[in-house]
Formats: C-alpha cells, sequence, structure tokens
C-alpha cells in the first residue's frame, strides 16, 4: 500500500485534523479527475482507490498510528525481537485488564454495568490515544537509526490499545 501521508501531501503527523485529510482528499480527487484536462494517461479508478485508502488510513486513528510508525520504522536496524509481529504489552497492562474482565463479568447484567465499563474502555481508549500520539511525537524527534527503543513503545502501546478495542466491541456486542 502507498504511504497515506505522501498520497494525500499531508505532513506524517498523528495529530491531523480531520478536516485537513478531507480537505487534501477533495484536492486531490478534483485535481485526477478527468473533466480538469490534463489527466490523460493517468487511470483515474486506481488513483481514486488509492486516494479513497489513503483517506480511510489518516481518518482512522489507528490505522493512521500504525502507518506513521510503519514509516518510521524504516531505515531503522531493529525494533523490537519481534519486528510488527511483536504483540508485547506494556508492564502491568495484562494483569489490569485481567482484574477488569473478572469485574466486568461479576457485574454482567447489572443495572447500568454496560454503560460504566463501556464509558471505562472509552477512557482507556483515549488514553492510549494520547499516548500513543506523545511517543510518535517523540520517535519522530529522534534521528533514523536511533528510534528502535522509541518505536518499540509505540508498538507496545497500539498493542494495549487494539486489546482496549477488542474489549470494547465485546462489551457493546454484549
Amino acid at each position: 500500500m502507498d504511504d497515506p501521508f505522501d498520497t494525500l501531501g499531508l505532513p506524517a503527523r498523528f495529530d491531523l485534523d480531520r478536516g485537513a485529510i478531507e480537505a487534501a482528499y477533495l484536492s486531490r480527487a478534483a485535481a485526477a479527475h478527468p473533466d480538469r484536462g490534463g489527466t490523460e494517461g493517468v487511470d483515474f479508478e486506481a488513483t481514486i482507490a488509492r486516494l479513497n485508502a489513503a483517506r480511510g488510513t489518516l481518518l482512522d486513528a489507528e490505522k493512521r498510528a500504525r502507518a506513521l510508525l510503519a514509516r518510521l520504522t524504516a531505515g531503522e536496524a531493529k525494533i523490537t525481537p519481534g519486528g510488527a509481529e511483536d504483540r508485547a504489552l506494556p508492564p502491568g497492562f495484562l494483569e489490569a485488564m485481567m482484574e477488569a474482565r473478572e469485574r466486568m463479568e461479576a457485574e454482567r447484567g447489572q443495572p447500568g454495568s454496560a454503560e460504566r465499563w463501556e464509558a471505562w474502555a472509552e477512557a482507556r481508549r483515549a488514553g492510549h490515544v494520547k499516548e500513543v500520539g506523545r511517543l510518535l511525537a517523540e520517535a519522530g524527534a529522534r534521528p533514523v537509526g536511533g528510534r528502535a527503543v522509541a518505536l518499540a513503545a509505540v508498538r507496545r502501546e497500539l498493542n494495549a490499545w487494539r486489546y482496549v478495542e477488542r474489549m470494547l466491541e465485546q462489551i457493546i456486542e454484549a
């Protein structure tokens, strides 16, 4: 897949504004339209498909973080032992999630329980979003070749974020 930041001509940052993403998408889509002229030989459908994919990635905070992580990882010799498949989590995270799941199960069916746990999971998600943003900014400020530790921390936080997302989906489905 093409780099979504390059595809839309946007800076490679986590804290992109939704309006900026939409504006860049519309500008690039309009420029590629055959009715504008000067696009002879350009596969409009393929261009729109690439623009749609980039827009979808950048509008989804988790996908945007993963795309930025992939971009920052380029040029790094070793990020974590598992690389992109590393499933490591922040210290103490799994234990805290297991305790939360036990409490959630014990409260299942009680009035307001689902809403409380949904709010709890959304707050956890917000914390992970904020921390991923901070860690990505920190990693991006480091020189290529010196980002491995910072990028490993990003990956751990993204793994925790994904775990919370799955938990939130289960709460909502229940």
